[in-house]
């Protein structure tokens, strides 16, 4: 039953399933590509302290293949990918599926979806800084006098990097894929060619390993474990991009090249510390001739960068799904790419990341301080996007609840135990990502409630659209003027009269020949056909009733429905019509639903809100808006 929504895939022919994989190992892999480059280092750090045992990094190798065994590709490339809402991945995209058939939970499951994304977000601010910083660190070995300069040169490169966002990523994705495709491959060879320094490596793919040291730590190995799990940073991407690539791209992907290169690489790495202990301190780069480290290091960047730019791009794309459905005020986004909707750019929140993350590298200055950080950000969204899967296949694969529990607690009880090594770290700079997701959550929710809330106040003084027509209708001395052409008045609420059309009445005591009431609707799907986009009643002789439909992954562009819908027959001339929006000035309450400080944010929020005009592309020199004082 799930699988109607991936039939197409099994049809695709052999060149473009090449090509959608090639360029998933760019956009998808590229977080957790970069993850080789510290994460072995950083888990050594913790059992070094008495010395290094060969026992100890067989063992921390055995964590890194099993962790990337159970949770990329157990629970991300063979179980998520298939918990998709029509093609969407992520957690907005589950979220907007569950809510469907949310019985009595609905706002648990939408504090999960929030939290989620908002974990997210604040993974988008700490990826491009640690990968950037760890990949520029190279430059120690090539030329020892640089060290002062790296800083300086992240914040360069990332600077650059965000600058580039309003262009479009599109020319410079065909290059991401191969780019990527050839990191993973210098790695695997890297790799291989290190094995054979201590063959006895290849006793991690024994779990007894992982196992064992697990059990015989004890407090070492939960600290050891909060580093082990950076191997896995970057799986939620997986299923964040589903809708670009599809399910079998990104399955190819991972077991051709992703999965083989990352083991390969790990075990090079454990081979090079089992035979020169010294080489702990940057196992990544050491692994290299130094005639090759210049190479590898601008290599590491290049990937680095991709990295980066897929998880702002994932970010854009979470903020337009947030602002569709209806947990974030409406921002400007812009579309870089005439043929890919998916291609967009969202200028306020490219401010915000680009501020986080240069904050972020002058504060923390190396990767390993800022490694301590990244890991709850990851392991929350885990647990998580694990949560919201357990709700999944109860509810849309109707399993029962024994098999759904036997099935992910395991999972679940892995990441808790994960989420509660890097909880070790807040005093070492874990705080950051917890107060990031944090204010990440509270304006979500403090925007849906306001919302809500508003809604509630607006609709005691509203007057029901039926009665106010089949009063304007009855003709009287009273009677408004009526003036050529069609007025569109916009409202959220179509079965009240618009506030805009009461005001016009009010102040300007006429009324146009056609009055269409206009309501614009987000459903819980990605898209929506043509065929669905609009729904059309006719109230009375002047009035009319339409409902414009949008998916959570579309741009919602009034102006082209509209053209569609003139084509089916709602008759209307665009350069005579009129678009009547209602504009509230927001007064704060200390009596209303929310507290004081949450009124002033909700509306400093809707201040900044992009002008309604702009974000349902309504021609500009047809907009007509009428304001009015509300109390929340």
């Amino acid at each position: 039953m799930h699988e109607g929504s991936h039939s197409h895939e099994r049809k695709m022919k052999p060149r473009k399933l090449f090509y959608l994989a090639l360029g998933s190992v760019g956009v998808v892999y590229g977080d957790i590509g970069t993850s080789p480059l510290y994460a072995f280092r950083e888990a050594l750090k913790p059992v070094a302290i008495d010395g290094l045992t060969r026992f100890e990094v067989i063992s921390l190798i055995s964590l890194m293949i099993w962790a990337l065994t159970i949770i990329v590709t157990i629970k991300y490339v063979l179980f998520l990918l298939r918990a998709d809402n029509e093609g969407e991945g992520g957690t907005l995209s589950l979220l907007a599926l569950l809510m469907k058939t949310a019985n009595g939970h609905t706002a648990l499951l939408m504090l999960l979806g929030l939290v989620g994304a908002a974990l997210f977000l604040g993974d988008a601010m700490i990826t491009p800084a640690l990968s950037v910083l760890s990949a520029v660190e190279g430059l120690k070995l090539v030329a020892p006098s640089l060290t002062s300069y790296i800083v300086p040169i992240s914040v360069f490169i990332l600077a650059l990097l965000f600058a580039v966002q309003s262009r479009g990523t599109g020319a410079m994705a065909r290059f991401f894929g191969p780019i990527t495709a050839l990191w993973f491959i210098v790695m695997a060879a890297a790799g291989i060619s290190h094995i054979s320094d201590d063959f006895g490596i290849l006793a991690a793919f024994n779990p007894y390993y992982a196992i064992s040291f697990l059990l015989h730590e004890g407090f070492y190995g939960v600290v050891v474990l909060g580093a082990v799990f950076l191997t896995v940073t970057g799986a939620e991407a997986l299923y964040a991009d589903l809708g670009h690539f599809g399910r079998r791209p990104i399955q190819w992907a991972w077991f051709a090249l992703v999965f083989p290169a990352l083991t390969l690489n790990y075990l090079g790495q454990g081979a090079l510390v089992l035979g020169n202990p010294m080489a702990m301190s940057d196992p990544f780069y050491l692994m290299y001739p130094q005639w090759a480290l210049l190479p590898v290091v601008i290599l590491a960047t290049a990937a680095t960068i991709i990295a980066s730019q897929a998880v702002i791009t994932g970010a854009f794309s979470l903020v337009r799904q947030g602002i569709n459905l209806g947990f974030l005020p409406r921002m400007e986004i812009l579309f870089t790419s005439e043929t890919n909707t998916g291609q967009i750019f969202v200028p306020s929140v490219n401010v915000v990341l680009f501020f986080g993350v240069i904050f972020l590298v002058i504060s923390f200055k190396t990767s390993d301080a800022l490694a301590t950080a990244y890991g709850i950000s990851v392991t929350g969204a885990m647990v998580v996007t694990s949560i919201m899967a357990f709700e999944f296949v109860r509810v849309r694969w109707n399993w029962s609840i024994p098999v759904a529990t036997l099935a992910l607690a395991p999972l679940v009880g892995l990441e808790l135990i994960f989420l509660g090594a890097n909880l070790l770290k807040i005093h070492d700079g874990g705080y950051i990502p917890i107060m990031i997701a944090t204010a990440f959550t509270v304006i979500m929710w403090t925007w849906r409630r306001g919302s809500a809330l508003l809604m509630e106040k607006t609709r005691h003084t509203d007057i029901p659209l039926a009665s106010f027509v089949s009063s304007i209708e009855r003709k009287s001395d009273h009677s408004p003027a009526q003036v050529p052409g069609t007025a569109i008045f916009l409202t959220s609420d179509p079965e009240s009269a618009p506030a805009a059309l009461l005001h016009n009445l009010k102040h300007n005591h006429v009324l146009h020949d056609k009055n269409v009431i206009l309501t614009i609707r987000t459903i819980n799907k990605p898209r929506v056909s043509s065929a669905d986009r609009y729904k059309v009643e006719q109230i009375s002789e002047r009035f009319s009733r339409v409902e414009l439909l949008f998916g959570f992954m579309e741009s919602q562009n009034v102006s082209q429905a509209l053209a569609t819908l003139r084509k089916s027959g709602l008759k209307f001339d665009i350069m005579s019509t009129s678009f009547y929006l209602g504009r509230r000035k927001l007064v704060p309450d200390a009596k209303s639903g929310m507290p004081y400080w949450q009124d002033r944010l909700y509306i400093a929020l809707a201040n900044a809100a992009a002008n309604p005009s702009d974000y349902f592309r309504l021609p500009a020199n047809r907009v007509v808006e009428l304001g009015s004082h509300v109390i929340i």
